[in-house]
């Protein structure tokens, strides 16, 4: 009878033996998870942990020398430019591996791969395929190799994070690999090229989104709708070239189809197809500079920060780079070689998004259900099918088939448009897409990084193609400037608006605007200029420019700026941390003037009398910013809702500036009355129930009106949800979208930097996140709360003659063996 206990245990043993080595739905294997010799325990960092130490690999040419700081920002001394990007590659691995091996493999549509089966993640792999973004990235890379020096600096940069690679043990991997039970795979230069690419959808995806709103719009109200209900030009607006500037005639002229009048401005069926939801008008920036005539020390100033998605790890990793070549200090994205936002011993380059429309889709007609060939041009012409295999963890492999035309890939048909209402039969939205062209905006930056002067910066940014940029410049020699650079297409009036016919060539892009022709600004009289994802131009411009702009931070930097007559690097840093609401400052009299306090009870009157005193400053601890929210949300949905619910397909609400900007003109704007009463409701009635609506919903929250509660700013790993003890969450911050501390619920300032190009530079940054991408080491986050109170760092650019200063922590040498 002994033998039965020993069998039983046995059973017993090996069941747990083979259940914790063994991933359990969203479960990693516990046994090697839990493992004190390679599990997480490994991911813990001391507070003393050391990062000095050596690396030897025959890649380099010579010796580098890393030296750390307080912060750990790296300061990479090279002798020469192949080994300075070898070693960022290398750190870049070192500190962000987990974050480049997800970023681009979600681009490239293989999260399915390690996340696992969900429909979530096939439709998101799916989406990426369909949008052609390996496609994008190979024709850029192989644009891009040509250039000897983009490919050296590649070469390097990709050997550098496989040499770090090459170092892991089970013990040492991402706690992210621990937790997902994969490895990381290789590194190459495709994968740097894929998360440009990504950077290329984020900052300007959701203008692809709106030719498809605003044909579903167009199939109801008309084309004349679309005028008043998204104007190209705002009242209010303070484009980027100051309005009154005088313009050449374009250099190259373009042709209305002639059928435009009858197949494509005309009302027609809407479109079905189901967008990815991620779209977002949030991303967005602001920069400015001033010469030496408008700056308190007589020397240029610089300001940058970008606005993206919050998220740890941070998208940005501070660092400088110098060889004899160069001596520049910034930020730079862990996937890609150089510094893309900082300066250098002679200029100060940053960016904002430009909002131009540089994404079309085309409605196709193939011959049949196998999609192989489409009508183009009164024949069939053959389609390049590529079959995409999307392998789904713990599942068997999909495949899609994409067909490539003409305009680009397919992105939407009967196979991937909607849940419930797919398009036609035949049919398809082919998507051309100016990043699936072949450039080399990688060399943009490396020139940057480089840059001695003005002619310097202009030779580095005039090939640079997508996404579109507002690239600001200013230098220690004396001079600013800023160019709206990208590849543009010259387009008729009205083009790419709406999804255009794609029977035939005579909707394709025409011609492209020289990159002379391209917005710019150099030493204006002003003194300075600024940019804030704006439309960057007036009505003299002599093209059509459509693009989704964004009006109230560029009319408050233009404005606050006008009125300082010498500027500090205080102001700058004052400008940066603004919580000024300039559309709350422009919207609050207009609601405050047509509310019948006479309809209101006591708590509506308190909410009423609250705003009406506010002073448009949206503080952390104030209320008024929370009740003027919620009450002009709630004027939206009154506005718009009636008209908007006849369209069943996606649709988006014309902008809060058009709204506002219709009322302040017509307080008899058309769209107010509420079309399913037989009553005519006037402006005064609807502002009063919209105040009466929010003052119900905020009653029935229990958190309080805090503003900073309101808006719950926080930081998630970037894997959401799933790792919330990896987040910082409701933040204690102000500001708002529509103020220059533009922060929301999860964006913000990614990394806000002045630089103050005196003789010797000064310079101040500071993001939300940490050098580390190690939730237990104590640089993943220790930035946070310095972000969060508006406070800056002294940006130290160590001279190689400072190996020995208090500054220097931990020293990493490289060498060549």
């Amino acid at each position: 009878m002994r033998i039965l206990p020993f069998l039983v245990s046995t059973t017993i043993t090996i069941a747990l033996v083979i259940g914790a080595n063994n991933k359990w739905g969203g479960i990693p294997p516990l046994g090697r998870f839990l493992s004190p010799q390679q599990g997480f325990w490994q991911n813990a960092e001391a507070a003393d942990h050391s990062f000095s130490g050596s690396v030897g690999n025959a890649k380099l040419q010579g010796r580098v020398d890393v030296h750390f700081d307080s912060r750990l920002v790296p300061h990479v001394f090279a002798e020469v430019d192949r080994d300075a990007f070898f070693v960022q590659g290398y750190l870049h691995a070192r500190f962000r591996l987990w974050q480049m091996d997800f970023q681009t493999r979600a681009a490239a549509g293989r999260i399915s791969e390690v996340l696992g089966n969900d429909p979530r993640y096939l439709r998101y792999d799916r989406d990426q395929r369909r949008m052609g973004m390996v496609y994008a990235a190979e024709a850029s890379l192989a644009e891009s190799e040509k250039d000897p020096m983009t490919r050296e600096v590649m070469d390097a940069y990709t050997a550098g994070v496989n040499a770090y690679i090459e170092t892991l043990t089970e013990s040492s991997l991402p706690i992210e690999y621990k937790l997902l039970d994969y490895q990381p795979e290789r590194w190459s230069n495709l994968k740097s090229a894929i998360f440009l690419k990504l950077m290329s959808n984020d900052l300007a995806g959701r203008n692809y989104v709106r030719d498809i709103e605003f044909s579903n719009v167009k199939s109801i109200f008309g084309e004349n709708a679309i005028g008043i209900l998204y104007p190209q030009l705002s009242d209010s607006s303070h484009p980027i070239v100051p309005k009154g500037t005088r313009f050449d005639t374009a250099g190259v002229k373009v042709r209305k189809p002639a059928t435009a009048d009858s197949l494509y401005f005309q009302r027609d069926t809407a479109i079905n197809a189901k967008v990815p939801q991620s779209m977002t008008r949030l991303n967005g920036s602001n920069n400015w500079a001033v010469d030496s005539s408008r700056s308190a020390s007589g020397h240029p100033m610089l300001a940058n920060d970008p606005h993206l998605g919050l998220s740890f790890p941070s998208i940005w990793y501070e660092m400088q780079l110098h060889t004899p070549e160069m001596n520049v200090y910034g930020v730079s994205f862990p996937g890609t070689p150089s510094i893309a936002i900082g300066f250098n011993d002679s200029i100060a380059f940053g960016f904002t998004n430009a909002g131009r429309d540089v994404g079309e889709y085309y409605k196709v007609r193939f011959r049949d259900g196998k999609k192989d060939a489409y009508w183009f041009n009164g024949k069939w012409e053959p389609t390049r099918l590529r079959v995409e295999q999307i392998a789904v963890r713990g599942s068997a492999t999909i495949s899609d088939t994409v067909a490539y035309t003409i305009f680009g890939p397919v992105l939407y048909d009967q196979s991937f448009a909607s849940d419930d209402i797919p398009v036609a039969d035949n049919t398809g939205l082919a998507f051309r897409w100016m990043a699936h062209e072949p450039s080399n905006d990688l060399q943009t930056f490396i020139k940057l990084d480089k840059a001695k002067n003005y002619t310097d910066y202009r030779n580095a940014i005039k090939t640079y193609a997508c996404p579109a940029q507002n690239m600001l410049f200013a230098a220690k020699s004396g001079g600013i400037a800023i160019w709206q650079q990208g590849r543009f297409p010259a387009l008729w009036k009205g083009q790419g608006l709406y999804v255009m016919p794609g029977e035939d060539s005579s909707y394709l892009w025409q011609a492209y605007i020289p990159s002379r022709e391209n917005p710019h600004v150099i030493n204006p009289k002003s003194g300075y200029i600024q940019s804030a994802n704006q439309r960057p131009v007036d009505s003299a411009y002599p093209y059509f420019i459509p693009g989704d702009y964004f009006v109230p931070r560029s009319v408050s930097i233009d404005s606050q700026l006008a009125q300082l007559k010498k500027v500090s690097v205080k102001d700058m840093m004052r400008l940066q941390n603004s919580n000024h609401d300039y559309f709350a400052a422009m919207a609050v009299p207009l609601l405050v003037r047509y509310a019948d306090a006479a309809r209101l009870n006591a708590t509506e009157r308190r909410l009423l009398t609250e705003v009406s005193q506010w002073n448009f400053v949206a503080e952390p601890e104030s209320e008024s910013p929370t009740i003027f929210k919620a009450w002009w949300s709630e004027l939206d949905t009154l506005v718009w809702s009636d008209e908007f619910a006849r369209i069943k397909q996606i649709k988006s609400f014309p902008d809060d500036q058009t709204l506002l900007e219709r009322l302040l003109r017509d307080s008899a704007f058309g769209y107010v009355d509420n079309i399913n009463t037989p009553q005519r409701e006037s402006l005064q009635f609807q502002v009063t129930a919209a105040l009466r609506n929010a003052a119900a919903r905020l009653q029935a929250g229990d958190d309080g009106m805090e503003w900073w509660k309101e808006k719950n700013t926080s930081i998630y790993h970037l894997l959401r949800t799933a790792v919330t003890p990896f987040a910082r969450t409701g933040l204690k911050t102000g500001g708002w979208k529509t103020a220059l501390n533009a922060q929301s619920a999860t964006h913000g300032p990614s990394w806000r930097m002045i630089v103050h190009l005196s003789p010797e530079t000064e310079a101040y940054g500071v993001y939300p996140g940490g050098q580390s991408g190690n939730p237990g080491s104590r640089f993943y986050d220790n930035l946070v709360d310095t972000w969060a109170a508006g406070k800056y760092y002294r940006l130290w650019v160590m001279k190689k003659a400072d190996r020995d200063h208090p500054r220097v922590k931990w020293t990493l040498t490289f060498q060549h063996i």
